[in-house]
């Protein structure tokens, strides 16, 4: 029997080894990008209705608390998009529940630039939340499963900062677009890229070869895939993958086993604190700075500052976390935008503006680098067979902020801007306190021992 073993661990191939210590090639890399191109345009869709509202206020002729369903509703296809999202990625594949997620997304918010009414401006935006919120957790978890261990924290961050950065070209497009061609045509735009990104995906992203493991029907596809990452499997040898969790069905219960429970349970609430507060952003602060005296480009202008900085920051905690670790970095980063929040609310809003907008751009730094950095955390927390659903789950919890931030969005800008930004701080406090309470923070690298 024992030397029946052997012989059995002499015939298979470990791809969860070979992938966690194999180099980080050029194949990974493009991956990164094909993944990166869908999460810019989740970032630019996210905030495409904020970017619109000043002017649906006036050409409507509508108050802004009758958005709050609107944005209510597009957050709830997020929740349940992002559910479903994470839940097919682990039974059918992360490749097809991206691709499908981003043709949803992109075909509804194309079809929004022809509302004529709230009700189907709502009706648009819940089928595009669907697909969007679908989007993020495949994307996360090919980012994971495709990366070695020592670039994963990197890999998925330098993806999912494409969502400040879709921000970005997003505010960047509708200073431009939104006075000269009106917010249809922002929409229009908004619902073409997507389908061209669709495409693109179509023609070259692969699926992920730690799915393909659990897939014993797919197993040319995966020595093929494998043999494109630099590893050769043996006609006699078949691939396993240890740490996948294999034999066990992913499920949102199995994530509250004891093992998980308080991960999963801290996981959620700091996603759902940093989302809420993320989206008070982007729904709500176009509209709160163009009644505080920011122009309609201004305050789009603005809001693409925030996400400069998100960008800037999520990179920072992206290479500083392998050194440091996620436990430290997070936290810090939380502090910090607590503080700044805090500053801001502090700072009146009237002169040129510049104060305003530099400490929006630090804002942007911490919320975004604590953000980003809990999609990586979250891949980091379950293993492969549960990998998709866990970070769909969490991911999904956390829209439940997003919904939240639709209906107090209007109660909070009411309360004026010294109140805006102090509930700003009371979630990223929150943010705080849940990471605190997370076991399975990643470890700092160790350095290679020294060749003698």
């Amino acid at each position: 029997m024992r030397e029946a073993s052997v012989a059995a661990a002499a015939r298979s191939f470990d791809v969860g080894a070979a992938l966690d210590d194999g180099r980080w090639m050029g194949w990974q890399k493009l991956v990164v990008a094909l993944v990166a191109f869908a999460i810019v345009l989740d970032g630019f869709d996210n905030q495409v209705l904020g970017f619109a509202v000043p002017l649906l206020l006036k050409e409507w002729s509508v108050s802004r608390e009758m958005f709050a369903p609107v944005f209510a509703l597009g957050f709830v296809g997020m929740v349940l998009g992002t559910i479903v999202g994470g839940a097919l990625g682990d039974r059918v594949g992360r490749r097809p529940m991206l691709i499908a997620s981003v043709l949803i997304f992109g075909v509804a918010t194309g079809c929004t630039a022809w509302a004529g009414s709230l009700t189907a401006l709502a009706a648009f935006r819940t089928i595009a939340g669907f697909g969007l919120g679908g989007a993020m957790p495949n994307a996360a978890t090919l980012l994971a499963e495709f990366a070695p261990r020592r670039k994963r924290s990197l890999a998925v961050t330098l993806g999912i900062v494409c969502i400040p950065l879709g921000g970005v070209g997003g505010g960047m497009i509708a200073a431009y677009i939104l006075p000269v061609f009106g917010w249809r045509a922002l929409f229009a735009i908004g619902g073409i890229l997507p389908l061209i990104v669709a495409a693109v995906l179509i023609l070259a992203l692969p699926e992920s070869p730690r799915y393909l493991v659990t897939r014993p029907s797919r197993r040319d596809e995966l020595v093929r895939l494998l043999a494109r990452l630099g590893h050769e499997i043996g006609p006699d040898q078949y691939p396993v993958d240890p740490g996948s969790g294999q034999g066990e069905r992913a499920s949102i219960g199995s994530l509250f086993r004891s093992e998980f429970c308080r991960d999963t349970s801290a996981l959620w609430i700091a996603f759902f604190a940093c989302l809420l507060t993320t989206y008070v952003v982007f729904s709500w602060a176009p509209t709160l700075l163009s009644q505080s005296g920011f122009g309609l480009s201004l305050a789009s202008l603005s809001v693409a500052t925030f996400n400069v900085g998100g960008v800037v920051g999520a990179l920072l905690a992206a290479v500083l976390t392998p050194r440091l670790g996620s436990r430290p970095i997070m936290m810090m980063t939380a502090a910090g935008g607590v503080l700044v929040a805090i500053i801001i609310a502090l700072v009146p809003p009237g002169g040129d503006h510049r104060l305003q907008i530099a400490l929006l751009a630090i804002e942007g730094a911490f919320i975004n680098a604590v953000q980003t950095s809990l999609y990586a955390l979250a891949a980091q927390v379950y293993p492969t067979r549960l990998r998709s659903t866990g970070v769909g789950s969490a991911a999904g919890f956390g829209r439940i902020g997003a919904i939240v931030s639709s209906i107090v969005g209007a109660a909070i800008i009411a309360g004026g801007w010294n109140f805006y930004f102090y509930c700003l701080a009371i979630g990223m406090a929150v943010t705080f306190v849940a990471l605190a309470m997370i076991v399975r923070h990643t470890e700092p690298e160790k350095p290679a021992p020294a060749l003698s």
